[in-house]
């Protein structure tokens, strides 16, 4: 009988590399990442507390390389659930690379994972609760079925509608979370598409975490801590158990919905601390 196979990417650190150590100790764990001495390290830490674990480089911006890494968990046993965490923030890159990564990887994640998943499997996809920060009219929902047909024109139209914003940084941010709500949206389009196959889908949006990348952004989002019901960052760990809960084929009635985990951040600047 084949073990059961968790796959999470952006694994090598942060919550993701904290979802992994929430995971039940009989799954292998394939952690995978840019950078292979990161994961070198990560999995060494996993082994270190029991887990069988192994890294895979990947690049979720490119098809070949989402395919290669499914193809490869396939091949160690029966891949149960996809934590899909890879990502990146507008402090490390452009645009358009955002786009590439944050919104086009997710495509990638869910379609080429899916194709190998069977019944009672789960893909959890991460979001940011910046997919809550742009008023409506910003947000080119009507651009976000491109994605899947013409990936180019989706890009585009993205970029056009982030360019509405001043500066570089401005405009990195509007593009960061439009792809953030892009992940919301289509996680939600899978879990009723892929729902007929038995194959859960769900995203989760974390607010500020006090991660590398979390804390790299924290000049720019940190006025966001004053809004959430502590008024402090999140933990990596914290957000790494409620991966591991939301991934655990027991959730099995959680689908097609966003869990925003973001210490009320989102809320208390909608409501309750809106005169702040």
């Amino acid at each position: 009988m084949s073990k059961n196979v968790c796959v999470i990417t952006g694994g090598g650190s942060g919550m993701g590399l904290a979802a992994a150590k929430f995971m039940p100790k009989d799954k292998i764990i394939v952690i995978a990442g840019r950078t292979f001495k990161k994961l070198e390290n990560a999995v060494n830490e996993l082994k270190e507390l029991g887990f069988e674990a192994y890294g895979h480089a990947v690049d979720t911006g490119n098809r070949n390389s989402v395919r290669e890494l499914a193809e490869y968990a396939a091949s160690l046993g029966e891949i149960k659930n996809v934590i899909n965490s890879a990502g990146m923030s507008p402090a490390q890159t452009s645009g358009d690379v955002l786009l590439r990564i944050n919104a086009l990887g997710t495509v990638y994640v869910n379609q080429e994972f899916s194709k190998l998943m069977k019944p009672g499997s789960v893909i959890v996809d991460v979001s940011s609760n910046s997919a809550y920060s742009l008023p409506s009219f910003i947000i080119p929902k009507k651009a976000y079925p491109l994605a899947e047909t013409n990936e180019e024109e989706f890009i585009r139209k993205i970029l056009k509608r982030a360019n509405m914003a001043k500066t570089d940084y401005q405009k990195a941010g509007f593009a960061y979370a439009i792809s953030k709500n892009f992940v919301c949206w289509y996680a939600a389009k899978c879990a009723f598409e892929y729902g007929k196959k038995g194959i859960r889908v769900v995203s989760l949006s974390p607010g500020l975490i006090a991660t590398d990348m979390g804390n790299a952004e924290k000049d720019n989002g940190g006025y966001l801590i004053g809004f959430s019901a502590e008024e402090r960052m999140g933990k990596p760990e914290e957000l790494g158990y409620a991966l591991a809960t939301v991934a655990d084929e027991r959730n099995g009635y959680l689908a097609g919905v966003d869990i925003l985990c973001d210490g009320g951040s989102t809320r208390g600047q909608q409501e309750f601390k809106k005169k702040r």
